[in-house]
């Protein structure tokens, strides 16, 4: 997706979107923070249950005639499926995994996404695109050190997000023109309330007012993310916006160093860096040429995790464009 073609509207983009990742990792940091007394269950339950006001002033606004019956509806229940798995597998990872690292995991969402649209899109990928997708993957491996240790819960949850952001994206490729932006905002939403609901009783544990107001916190900075990210798609062209996401990589180490006492490890270093240029690759190579409406990773605009706790990026933007 471009934007307008002013003189420094990619600059413009970019800084907004550098911003709109700021807050991203911030949001994290919120979520690994409450992850060091609460379960993941929780901590989504509440930030959906606040994230609701939100979501329901924007479907106030939205005019669009039509009930809220899926068209797909076999891949709507596989797209929420995902963003459920994908939100609670984020949220356990940020708890248990220096923030890096999990970032280094969850940068192999784009790499996914390549391998996913085969199949759901009908997509044709090269040699080129082939060896940029295996290159990253081995630094998944870096990262992983399957020869040093078994991987541990939080990086199981961590590639499990990373593939489950993979899926909902690609799905929402496949079926976002049909669907109503309400059915797309909702269904992961209201699931992942639903199920998180059912499990609380399990593992709840009393909130006092200063973590209830974490929770909503969270909901805050997901929303006001979203916001920078949809000035920064419509300010510049997605091919210069969607490489942004890996500064949070940067913002990890600082806050890890700070805030947790956490020093990357040489391995995640090595693989974030092998990931994130097979990333950029990628994300650079689909930049260029004729426009396509099957170019997966940067159609799907807004490459970070779905956790269903706010509608993604791409679902904001048809609000937007509905008012205009």
């Amino acid at each position: 997706m471009a934007g307008d073609t002013q003189p420094g509207s990619n600059a413009r983009g970019a800084a907004l979107a550098l911003l709109g990742f700021a807050i991203f990792a911030t949001h994290d940091v919120v979520v690994k923070t409450l992850g060091a007394s609460y379960a993941p269950v929780q901590i989504l339950f509440f930030s959906v249950l606040l994230g609701f006001p939100i979501v329901t002033v924007m479907l106030m606004r939205d005019r669009t005639a039509g009930d809220l019956r899926p068209k797909h509806p076999w891949w709507t229940a596989a797209r929420t499926a995902s963003v459920v798995v994908t939100g609670l597998s984020a949220f356990y990872a940020f708890s248990v995994l220096p923030l890096a690292q999990t970032y280094a995991i969850l940068f192999a969402t784009p790499l996914l996404i390549t391998v996913l649209a085969i199949p759901i899109l009908g997509e044709r990928v090269r040699l080129r695109r082939w060896a940029a997708v295996i290159v990253g993957l081995a630094g998944v491996l870096i990262v992983l050190q399957p020869g040093q240790a078994a991987p541990g819960p939080g990086h199981l949850a961590a590639l499990t997000a990373a593939a489950g952001g993979a899926l909902a994206s690609v799905i929402v490729r496949k079926i976002g023109q049909d669907e109503r932006s309400a059915v797309l905002l909702l269904y992961p939403m209201v699931a992942n309330f639903a199920v998180m609901a059912a499990a609380l009783p399990f593992v709840y544990r009393p909130m006092p007012v200063a973590d209830l107001g974490l929770a909503g916190l969270i909901a805050a900075l997901g929303f006001a993310g979203m916001l920078c990210m949809i000035a920064a798609y419509r300010a510049g062209e997605a091919a210069i916006i969607a490489p942004m996401q890996y500064s949070q990589i940067l913002w990890a180490t600082v806050f890890g160093l700070l805030l947790f006492g956490e020093r990357p490890a040489p391995n995640t270093a090595v693989g974030a860096v092998v990931i994130i240029a097979s990333g950029l690759y990628i994300v650079l190579r689909e930049g260029r040429g004729a426009p396509s409406s099957k170019r997966p990773v940067l159609r799907t605009l807004n490459q970070r995790f779905e956790p269903g706790t706010l509608p993604r990026v791409g679902v904001l933007l048809r609000f937007g464009r509905r008012r205009d």
